[in-house]
């Protein structure tokens, strides 16, 4: 019996979760806990207050201090996912590999595109399961644009821009934000590695890359406002924003082709709800959004001023990114993000970091 046939007999899957922060407690807890054919089964965090806030929001969830001491049973578990800091993605992955159990990495899955690249081929060599976790694929006005452009109802694209901006204009410290590279910090690879996988999945592989970063907010230390360039093999060119230093915010998504344009505002609504506390599966509008926030499709006229005509925008849909990886692990098939990808983007990150200190554009060789 191969592995595909073992796992199509357990069920549901156990999965241990590494991190009980933001990434583990607002997204990835609730997210498996929602998903028929996972269990949530221990949490890690060596944090006293964590642990009783995990116990308390999944009353049936086991805890550990360690990740050592979670990997010391791997026999009880399916699937490790890793919500802990930037800088303990690679080493954890690698030891639960080692140790035999598919993984799920939060973004960025590496510092580097080798890194990624390595992980690969260890989960391939060892018939692995290995997933970053993009959860922004599912986001309600990703999934309305991709619908877009792939009916044609823009034309041939052009330009595609989208943004993740923020008004922050002190910095918060912590890890995110340190100057350390080895904390793997800097809102390139915090809200970049979200904009450089849209782009790359909706328009294929990048070919040059230009950047500009900046240090802005007085006492920060890593970059806080960030631009890329992106000109792909499709001959579209990605103009991507991120930036904490935003007193007003641009458009999330301005998409324009040879027969019309679409522009839409806002964010998705399922990051907020997951903070607010409320679960998938509890209402069946979930991820909707008002139509007051729908985005505008037409040619000659700013949406602002009545240009365009009113377009619903899709359900978000972040459950599906947890059910698709219960499914590869139920079929052996691929998951929904691949290390693969994962790598693609991080090479654009690494060559937005050299373009904006060198002042140039990086070409990317095959």
């Amino acid at each position: 019996m191969d592995t595909a046939d073992i796992a199509s007999l357990r069920a549901p899957f156990r999965v241990g979760l590494i991190g009980y922060g933001l990434a583990g407690s607002v997204f990835h807890a609730p997210l498996i806990a929602a998903t028929d054919g996972l269990t949530l089964d221990t949490v890690v965090t060596a944090n006293p207050e964590r642990r009783r806030q995990a116990v308390a929001e999944h009353p049936q969830v086991r805890t550990a201090a360690t990740a050592e001491e979670l990997l010391g049973r791997a026999d009880e578990l399916d699937l490790i996912v890793i919500a802990s800091p930037n800088r303990t993605h690679v080493p954890l992955a690698r030891a639960a590999l080692e140790a035999g159990l598919p993984v799920v990495v939060d973004k960025p899955l590496a510092a580097t595109a080798a890194e990624a690249e390595e992980l690969a081929a260890l989960a391939e060599g060892r018939g692995l399961l290995l997933s970053a976790f993009q959860n922004r694929r599912w986001d309600n006005d990703f999934r309305t644009v991709a619908k877009l452009v792939e009916g044609g109802a823009l034309g041939k694209v052009q330009r595609f821009e989208s943004r993740f901006e923020r008004w922050r204009p002190r910095p918060k410290g912590g890890w995110r934000e340190s100057g350390d590279p080895a904390e793997i910090g800097g809102i390139l690879y915090d809200l970049g590695s979200h904009l450089v996988d849209q782009a790359l999945t909706l328009f294929g592989p990048a070919v040059t890359v230009y950047a500009e970063s900046d240090v802005r907010r007085a006492g920060a230390e890593a970059d806080d406002d960030t631009f890329i360039a992106i000109g792909h093999a499709s001959g579209v060119r990605s103009h991507l924003w991120m930036s904490a230093t935003a007193a007003q915010l641009g458009p999330r998504f301005r998409v324009l082709g040879d027969t019309a344009g679409y522009v839409k505002y806002g964010l998705d609504p399922q990051e907020g709800a997951l903070r607010e506390g409320l679960r998938p599966g509890t209402a069946a509008s979930w991820g909707v959004e008002a139509e007051s926030s729908w985005g505008r499709l037409g040619a000659g006229e700013s949406p602002l001023t009545g240009g365009g005509e009113p377009v619903p925008t899709l359900p978000g849909d972040y459950p599906a990114y947890y059910a698709a990886i219960a499914e590869a692990l139920r079929t052996g098939g691929l998951p929904p993000v691949t290390a693969r990808e994962a790598a693609a983007a991080l090479r654009v990150l690494e060559a937005a970091k050299t373009s904006a200190a060198e002042a140039r554009t990086v070409t990317l060789s095959d």
